[in-house]
């Protein structure tokens, strides 16, 4: 297929959609693999697409989800992220890699509501539909897991890390 707006898409999308999919898995190679299928998918159907990044938000959530529940509990995150090489070592790289760590943490579903509606800045509405979800259930998860990333964070020794990055309201 070589369809001009499926390759503008691509090529615009594709940085907004692996952070995305970084955030939804947790790995660089996982997250290459994610954007990868879930184009794959929007491209067989990219006649019938209204709102492409929609479609490839909800195809990565999917595709996210059935792999989570392939692996089921055998799936270990990590407590730590791996060492990888910094240019600047402020305290804002440290917070965010602790607030992606205890994100790790999360269940897939729960850490999928948390990166579409903050991350992404979604609506609640737009986040169910992206999770083929109700609305209510968006709250219910984006409530619980806020609250989990406050016990993971603040037991750190670091609660004003943990008041700055999820606020008591996000």
């Amino acid at each position: 297929m070589d369809d001009p707006d499926f390759r503008e898409f691509v090529e615009v999308r594709y940085g907004d959609l692996l952070r995305t999919a970084y955030l939804l898995t947790g790995s660089r190679d996982a997250a290459q693999d994610l954007v990868h299928d879930a184009l794959l998918r929007a491209m067989r159907h990219w006649s019938r697409v209204d709102e492409p990044m929609a479609y490839v938000r909800r195809a990565m959530v999917n595709e996210r989800t059935n792999r989570w529940r392939r692996l089921g509990l055998r799936e270990l995150l990590p407590g730590v992220l791996p060492d990888r090489p910094r240019a600047d070592e402020t305290d804002v790289v440290a917070e965010r890699d602790e607030l992606l760590v205890a994100l790790g943490r999360l269940p897939a579903r729960m850490r999928a509501v948390l990166v579409l509606r903050y991350w992404e800045d979604l609506s609640e509405a737009d986040v169910a539909a992206a999770m083929g979800c109700s609305v209510g259930t968006v709250k219910s998860q984006a409530a619980r897991g806020l609250a989990r990333l406050r016990d993971v964070l603040r037991p750190a020794g670091r609660p004003a890390v943990a008041d700055r990055l999820i606020g008591e309201q996000a």
